[in-house]
């Protein structure tokens, strides 16, 4: 997981996933204690344009890089 500014976790608004980090569940490991809420799971894959938000906190995640293979996309 990568996030402007080389940040790890999910205090940004904005957070790019790649394939490694599925299944996507928010809040994400390492978050800040703020930030955290009841864990829900998110599927980048499906959305149209590979975002997906948090309903709770409203951290946008975006997919990027390929999708993986197999039953997973």
């Amino acid at each position: 997981m990568t996030a402007p500014d080389d940040n790890k976790d999910d205090s940004q608004r904005e957070v790019t996933i790649t394939a490694k980090d599925l299944p996507l569940a928010c809040p994400r490991p390492g978050s800040p204690l703020w930030a955290r809420h009841p864990r829900i799971y998110l599927d980048v894959l499906k959305a149209p344009l590979g975002e997906a938000a948090c309903p709770y906190c409203g951290t946008l995640y975006r997919f990027t890089g390929a999708r993986p293979s197999g039953h997973h996309g």
